[in-house]
């Protein structure tokens, strides 16, 4: 998580509208090289490490 712990993260539902459409339009992107899956909870799981990884946490 690039040495930021859970107390350092910002809540996702804490962003505006405009930080987690821009989030979300990076993180499919993001997902278009990835190896893709049917499972919710992966899907989730792979969400949140990404946001974590810049800071956010979901």
């Amino acid at each position: 998580m690039h040495g930021k712990d859970q107390q350092q993260l910002r809540r996702w539902d804490r962003l505006s509208a405009d930080e987690q459409l821009a989030l979300r339009e990076s993180y499919g992107r993001h997902m278009d090289a990835q190896t893709p899956t049917c499972d919710l909870e992966l899907k989730l799981e792979r969400f949140r490490r990404w946001l974590a990884e810049r800071g956010v946490a979901y």
